[in-house]
């Protein structure tokens, strides 16, 4: 007897006798159809069975799939969840201060090669022009910057070379004369009209490669008479939150720094530091209203609700609670403050507690490794916050505190490096220009 072949085909193939022991066709209802498919696989049982075991197979794995997707969701969410709920926590992966060292060093030996810039000369330097008031106090980087413009390698008195055009009107020194907020915004004005007159350049970008530097925030609203300094001229001042008037990708932070400073920069003293946060100072906003009156008899957090004469003498005067404490609470109020520049300094971390504030260099140095940048809603968790620190994470903090003190320091002539070099490569950064008619 001939051995059964598990391929036979149906009968009526003229390659097999009739009596053949091959498979009975299929009806068209309950058949696959694979067109492409060799016509010897199309309708045998076994082909069949293979398929719906194939397909089943597939089924089985998008079940199973679908089941760890929704898994892993659910634990995902309940992670987030916990993560809001608990105290924030701080971590850091690295010491290193700037968000790219290596870019950072590059383009800065570009900018001390090649960054001009031309100062009118027009105005008279006895009223508001090229001179403010003073190099003392917590608008003496305004002085500083003027200054140091004149000292440094970037100064030019050739405007063809140049890449950009300050303005040398001190608002700070109309302040100082007693001048009106009003008076302020006529003679920006008429200053402002006096050189797109004598001189081509304002006109050529609409003053987009222009830029003014005022630390008073009077001072920044004193240009509003001068529709195209606000929106293209580049703003650098010292109050920069988002009121509707610092334009982040085109105006600059002044770092507010209160000079002289009194005592030695502080840092890599840890063991000296026993007060978990401190904060004292003036309640000028409902932020620092409510932190006075969550935290102020608490035995961890200093908190003062007062001013402290920074000259004063005697063991708990301000100095040395900066220098005695780990934290410094800078909340932020409706005006510029010092505060962040003296925690610097003093070695003390500030804690950043905004909701929008754009710091002083924040596309250059990565603030997350040397501060601690909370929003107001976390007042109510600060201490948690705090203490959930490691002390290794704390020491990082502090250690990385100190590398960034010579960025917040103003000198004359200036230094590599310091405050006002740091303020001409966030300058650099804007030279390309960026109009609005």
């Amino acid at each position: 007897m001939r051995k059964r072949n598990m391929f036979q085909l149906p009968s009526e193939n003229p390659h097999f006798p009739a009596n053949s022991m091959a498979p009975p066709p299929l009806s068209r209802e309950n058949s696959f159809s694979f067109p492409n498919f060799p016509g010897i696989f199309r309708n045998h049982p076994r082909c069949r069975y293979l398929c719906v075991s194939t397909a089943c197979i597939l089924l089985y794995l998008l079940y199973t799939l679908t089941s760890v997707f929704i898994s892993a969701q659910l634990l995902f969410n309940l992670e987030l969840q916990r993560d809001f709920d608990a105290p924030r926590r701080v971590t850091l992966h690295s010491s290193r201060v700037f968000h790219s060292p290596e870019a950072f060093e590059l383009d800065y030996e570009k900018m001390e090669k090649e960054l001009k810039v031309f100062v009118y000369p027009d105005g008279d330097p006895e009223t508001y022009f090229h001179t403010p008031r003073k190099l003392t106090g917590k608008y003496s980087s305004e002085g500083y910057f003027f200054k140091n413009i004149k000292e440094s390698r970037f100064f030019t008195a050739d405007p063809l070379q140049a890449h950009l055009f300050f303005i040398p009107i001190s608002c700070h020194k109309m302040r100082g004369k007693g001048l009106t907020y009003e008076r302020m915004i006529y003679e920006v004005g008429k200053y402002v009209e006096s050189l797109k007159f004598k001189y081509p350049y304002w006109n050529r970008t609409l003053g987009a490669d222009h830029f003014f530097v005022t630390c008073h925030d009077i001072g920044a609203k004193a240009t509003n008479g001068v529709p195209y300094l606000v929106k293209n001229s580049i703003r650098v001042v010292c109050s920069s939150s988002y009121d509707g008037l610092f334009i982040p990708h085109k105006d600059v932070t002044l770092p507010q720094v209160q000079l002289p400073f009194l005592h030695p920069a502080g840092g890599n003293d840890i063991k000296r530091r026993k007060t978990l946060a401190f904060w004292a100072g003036r309640s000028d906003s409902k932020l620092k209203d409510e932190l006075a009156a969550v935290w102020d008899n608490d035995t961890e957090l200093d908190i003062q609700n007062n001013r402290i004469d920074r000259h004063a003498t005697g063991s708990i005067v301000y100095l040395e609670k900066l220098y005695r404490s780990k934290f410094c609470l800078c909340p932020h109020g409706p005006v510029g403050s010092s505060r962040i520049a003296d925690s610097i300094h003093y070695g003390c971390v500030p804690v950043i507690m905004s909701n929008y504030y754009d710091l002083p260099f924040n596309e250059i140095l990565d603030w997350r490794k040397f501060s601690v940048v909370v929003k107001e809603s976390d007042l109510y968790q600060l201490k948690d916050i705090l203490r959930n620190i490691s002390q290794k994470d704390f020491v990082t903090l502090n250690q990385n505190l100190v590398k960034v003190q010579k960025h917040f320091q103003w000198n004359t002539p200036p230094v590599r490096l310091d405050a006002f070099h740091m303020v001409m490569y966030e300058l650099w950064l804007r030279r390309h220009l960026t109009r609005y008619f």
